[in-house]
């Protein structure tokens, strides 16, 4: 395609005028075929989530498996072509899952169930706990509940998530995980077991972070698998006496460890444009190999950055942030932010849902920028994205983007089946559909490659 006669009458332009200037004609259309081979074949994601997740394997935050993966990752992206690759350490408080969990009842229907201890769990002890389980409800039933009630019990607290294409349910029923057990520590329980924040129903339970308020000593607190759920619930609904389980949780607390992010660069054209920043999280909880949680994430990201250089150099440069201990405090994403708050960044996007398509693209400048974000929805609509209405607020590790207050993109992914392996045993490679992963690199190259070749500032909204 031949050159507007708008761009190359800005090749005679000061500098000073730049900011009226627009995407070469020729640049847009490199960055579109870039993006069609990568929906056709691209390799490259595949290629970083099969490495990292045989090679390296499961990736807690803060151990010695997880400093292997960020190894492995800085290898990789030297291997592909990336500039300035780097570890970036950090301090972190560090937790690991021990090495006994289980549960069961003792009476009056006496079996064992399948059970993980949530992050930031406390111990019961190798002997285990073996109290009185108390059906509380819902967080909301809990929270009712009078202080002291639940003393010397092990508190069972249910929720009811189900399949949605955006996950919008794991807003509403996480709160069984996330304050859950804080809560029923305050009411006076022993112990905590939830019915694991998911949506499967194989005998998987669902690990994740556990918070306790300040001043609140943590207690045991474990996810049961969610048919091993229901069954203590059909036992509530079947005794008028009590039910007694014995819940074994062997966590430990580490204190003070190192994690650290690695970073590289596609080097842009001119400095002196802030950069497009592109980010995940390279840690996995224990008990899969992270691969749609979030080895798939990265491998999008760092594919869709090499597929825009080799469209020709940016404009701006491509900042990919493989963030570390994500899944226990966003530990990365601090102190990422910390540590370049003064260096401004243009557009921050994150991939961290998984690795089927993407079905909606959103901003936080529609109105701030609305050409632009109208243009970058009219570039995906061939990929089957829709233009969203909802603003953007970004993923967890684009702390940075927030705290500068600058542009953010959201590129919604098809959590239907997202919640079937989160934080399972089943978060393995054989559930990524190479299909839907590349559906994801196109689109990320095609809004990258607009994004990396922008002139002019890329207004937030308010």
């Amino acid at each position: 395609m031949k050159t507007s006669l708008f761009a190359l009458a800005a090749l005679s332009l000061p500098v000073s005028a730049l900011a009226q200037v627009v995407i070469p004609e020729s640049t847009a259309t490199r960055v579109a075929a870039s993006a069609d081979r990568a929906l056709e074949s691209d390799a490259l994601a595949w290629d970083f989530v099969e490495g990292i997740t045989t090679e390296v394997g499961p990736r807690q935050a803060g151990t010695e498996a997880e400093a292997r993966g960020r190894e492995w990752a800085v290898k990789w992206l030297k291997a592909n072509g990336f500039d300035n690759v780097a570890i970036e350490p950090f301090e972190m408080e560090t937790w690991v899952p021990g090495d006994q969990a289980s549960a069961g009842i003792v009476s009056p229907f006496p079996q064992s169930f399948v059970v993980a201890p949530l992050g930031g769990s406390a111990s019961t002890g190798p002997e285990g706990i073996t109290a009185e389980v108390v059906n509380v409800g819902t967080v909301a039933e809990l929270a009712a509940m009078a202080d002291g009630s639940l003393t010397g019990k092990i508190a069972y607290i249910t929720h009811y998530m189900t399949p949605a294409q955006d996950g919008s349910h794991y807003g509403f029923a996480g709160p069984a995980r996330w304050v859950g057990s804080g809560i029923a520590a305050q009411k006076g329980a022993v112990a905590t077991v939830i019915k694991s924040v998911g949506t499967d129903y194989h005998r998987n339970p669902h690990t994740g972070g556990a918070g306790f308020p300040e001043g609140v000593k943590p207690t045991p607190a474990g996810a049961l698998s969610l048919p091993d759920a229901a069954n203590l619930e059909r036992m509530f609904e079947r005794t008028q006496g009590p039910i007694t389980m014995k819940l074994t949780l062997t966590p430990r607390d580490l204190g003070t460890t190192m994690s650290g992010n690695v970073v590289g660069e596609i080097v842009g054209s001119d400095p002196s444009l802030p950069p497009v920043l592109l980010a995940c999280h390279i840690d996995s909880w224990w008990n899969g190999t992270g691969a749609f949680d979030d080895g798939a994430g990265c491998g999008i990201v760092a594919a869709a950055a090499k597929a825009v250089s080799d469209a020709g150099q940016p404009l701006r440069t491509i900042r990919v942030l493989f963030a570390g201990a994500e899944e226990t405090g966003l530990w990365g994403s601090k102190a990422y932010s910390a540590a370049h708050l003064d260096e401004p960044v243009a557009v921050g996007l994150e991939s961290d849902f998984g690795a089927d398509r993407i079905w909606k693209f959103e901003s936080n400048f529609r109105e701030a920028n609305p050409a632009l974000h109208n243009r970058i929805a009219r570039a995906v609509a061939r990929f089957g994205v829709s233009n969203g209405m909802a603003v953007a607020t970004g993923g967890a590790d684009i702390n940075i983007a927030r705290d500068q207050k600058t542009a953010i993109i959201d590129l919604q992914q098809d959590g239907t089946r997202y919640f079937d392996l989160h934080h399972t045993p089943d978060d393995t490679l054989d559930k990524i559909d190479p299909v839907q992963l590349r559906q994801n690199v196109a689109v990320w190259t095609q809004v990258v490659g607009i994004l990396a070749n922008e002139p002019n500032d890329i207004q937030a909204g308010e």
